[in-house]
């Protein structure tokens, strides 16, 4: 008796934090139909049992990556078994994943979260779920911010995975990896294990099995020390937030069309470089691009600096940025064609019946005979959607952005083509699946983008 009592307590306050995560942060309500990511390893079946335990509305989905053979069936046949006796509604889909990602040039994790994340989305859509939840957890959350520090990110990444994202929720971030290994362990709740988690191929497995365990020789602690932290750095970049709104009040302006920077403002204050690109950066320009722009600021009025949709100009009192004259024109591309212009960008077309496809995102080879002119180039909007190589399934193109992981800025200057009110090339991303070369493709347009000088 006494075992089952504690195993009860347990269970509740465990329960309880799980829901006052939930509650703290606004994830969804006891109403809400919430779809549930679960891999069938210890993180996602805890958070299958704990909604379950909720009584939330939800339903499973499980995506076979066919990369482990006979492991990722038994994954598979594990969760599925589970839902069964949970009496919860279980979705499974299996994909292609080398062979997606070798199409798009990828790597097999981000080829992985690309199809996982359509598929989601496609079902969320078609079957009414209002969010998804993923069983992402503190230690993941250091992870990524570990990785994105030795990849030199911005100081918004060290705030951590991130609660809320649209439809994306992570009603596990409160817990730690050993906190939920101790509730599954005293619940009964199994689990399957990757076996691909003890390789130190990948660079998150070689942080989790290598960085972190010597991180926590100097403070035990490591994981509480974090979750303190990230609140102070969460508050810290709403202070930053509100400083930077209140410089831009009192120092950049818009006129007729342009922004306007004051070049006295800016060069009396402190790491201004970084404070240039703060502003400038929605504008698609880079903090390489503003190390330069401020090295220039003294002695070259005039220079002019090229972003992804917008020109900047070092003036003797100001930076001005202003679009191109012809940023939001379309241009339309004829068969004729060997090459157009369109702001700062060119591409050149070439045809040929070589079925050599390139590696390089600058160009896209496609099939010429699927291919109706004229062509329009424009820059994407929303609503726009298309079918990404490799996917079955039509795709919002802010979505693939997302998933893809395009700064604002970039996204500003992201151009499409297309053919017949289709797009048929996301350019330097992604071509449409339709368009693709073939084993019967006769006839292949190379279509090749560049910077343009004048």
């Amino acid at each position: 008796m006494y075992y089952e009592t504690l195993e009860a307590v347990v269970s509740w306050c465990m329960l309880e934090q799980f829901l006052n995560h939930i509650n703290r942060h606004t994830l969804c309500t006891p109403t809400s139909r919430v779809l549930l990511a679960v891999s069938g390893g210890m993180d996602s079946m805890v958070m299958l049992h704990l909604f379950k335990k909720a009584n939330y509305p939800i339903a499973v989905a499980h995506c076979n990556f066919q990369l482990r053979g006979v492991e990722a069936e038994q994954d598979e046949q594990f969760v599925a078994d589970a839902c069964q006796s949970l009496s919860v509604p279980f979705l499974s889909k299996r994909f292609n994943t080398q062979e997606y990602a070798k199409q798009n040039r990828l790597s097999i994790q981000v080829a992985a979260r690309e199809l996982r994340y359509a598929w989601f989305e496609a079902l969320m859509d078609d079957q009414k779920f209002e969010y998804l939840a993923t069983a992402h957890h503190v230690n993941d959350s250091l992870e990524t911010v570990l990785l994105k520090w030795i990849h030199g990110s911005s100081l918004e990444s060290f705030a951590g995975i991130p609660v809320k994202n649209k439809r994306v929720i992570r009603p596990m971030l409160f817990a730690t990896r050993s906190l939920l290994s101790d509730f599954a362990s005293e619940q009964g709740i199994m689990w399957r294990t990757d076996s691909s988690n003890d390789s130190d191929d990948y660079q998150r497995n070689f942080i989790r099995n290598q960085i972190i365990p010597k991180l926590k020789e100097i403070n035990p602690a490591l994981e509480s020390t974090f979750q303190h932290g990230l609140k102070k750095i969460i508050g810290e970049l709403e202070f930053l937030k509100n400083q930077l709104e209140q410089w831009k009040r009192d120092h950049v302006h818009e006129k007729l069309g342009q922004v306007r920077i004051d070049k006295a403002a800016l060069l009396n204050a402190s790491f201004s470089d970084s404070l240039l690109w703060r502003v400038v950066r929605e504008y698609g320009f880079n903090i390489d691009q503003c190390h330069d722009m401020m090295e220039a600021m003294h002695s070259q009025s005039g220079k002019k600096f090229i972003g992804t949709s917008h020109l900047l100009t070092l003036d003797r009192e100001h930076i001005i940025i202003s679009p191109y004259d012809d940023a939001y024109e379309a241009v339309t591309i004829r068969e004729k064609n060997e090459s157009v212009v369109r702001g700062a960008w060119e591409i050149s077309i070439a045809r040929s019946r070589s079925k050599e496809i390139s590696t390089n995102p600058i160009v896209a080879s496609l099939d010429a005979d699927k291919i109706k002119f004229p062509i329009t180039w424009r820059y994407w909007q929303p609503g726009d959607s298309f079918y990404p190589l490799g996917m079955e399934n039509r795709k919002k193109l802010s979505d693939f952005l997302i998933d893809r992981k395009i700064p604002l800025a970039d996204k500003n200057g992201i151009s499409v083509l297309e053919s017949e009110g289709e797009i048929i090339w996301v350019v330097g991303h992604r071509i449409d699946n339709r368009y693709k070369i073939t084993p019967e493709t006769k006839a292949v347009i190379k279509l090749t983008v560049q910077p343009h000088f004048s």
